[in-house]
């Protein structure tokens, strides 16, 4: 990657979204930091520039559609598209539910963020992409989602990893030819507000697959479900 690429991250306010955004920037890659939480991504982003990374901010809530349109056009007309896309923003809010408990209401949110906030980044983003000469798409996704090692709980952030690994597949097989490259990833279980300190994973050591797919050369792999840059079972 060269200095002229271009990244956004959502959700890239803490944790994992900005040590990805932090990574990135290393690399010389102009980012943007995306988050729902204006002032949090603001103070995000300002300590990134005191590391004097290429790092801007601009504020985004993915469940809303206004925000999005807003957050694609500004991207287009002072930079013109992006490079790099990074579907970091998620949601998990039913640890304490089942498939028999669960209500649709929670269902409906955790879809909203996790999947349809992805999928309209994706279409609106994309036209820009590919004017561009081709990029990368990483959706963070979770082996909670993998239908080969399905189980009982969290049914709605498991529906909604499912649900987006099916639409990381779909990209993947509409954009061939494009040199827009799509996979999924799992991090791992991350020391993050949402996977607690009992988490064994860094940051650091959870970004890094994201950094890889971000950075995968035009003949790189497109349609894939990684984990420590190696390929798992959907």
């Amino acid at each position: 990657m060269t200095k002229e690429k271009k990244a956004l991250v959502t959700g890239a306010n803490r944790g994992l979204g900005l040590e990805i955004s932090r990574q990135l920037a290393r690399l010389g890659i102009e980012t943007m930091l995306t988050a729902r939480n204006t002032p949090e991504g603001e103070a995000a982003t300002l300590g990134l520039l005191k590391e004097n990374l290429p790092v801007r901010f601009h504020p985004l809530d993915v469940t809303d559609e206004d925000s999005i349109r807003h957050l694609v056009a500004e991207v287009e007309q002072n930079w013109g598209g992006i490079d790099i896309l990074v579907n970091n923003a998620g949601i998990f809010i039913d640890k304490d539910k089942t498939a028999l408990n669960v209500n649709s209401d929670l269902i409906r949110s955790t879809m909203e963020s996790n999947v349809l906030g992805p999928l309209r980044l994706c279409q609106l983003f994309f036209p820009a992409m590919k004017k561009r000469g081709g990029g990368r798409i990483v959706n963070l996704s979770s082996t909670m989602g993998q239908i080969s090692r399905i189980s009982g709980g969290f049914p709605a952030y498991r529906i909604s990893k499912i649900a987006l690994n099916a639409l990381t597949l779909m990209l993947a097989h509409e954009l061939r030819g494009t040199n827009i490259l799509v996979n999924a990833v799992c991090p791992g279980w991350v020391k993050t507000d949402m996977g607690g300190p009992e988490a064994d994973r860094t940051v650091e050591q959870g970004a890094d697959t994201v950094i890889f797919l971000c950075t995968l050369p035009d003949n790189g792999p497109s349609g894939g479900f990684f984990q420590n840059r190696k390929p798992i079972p959907w």
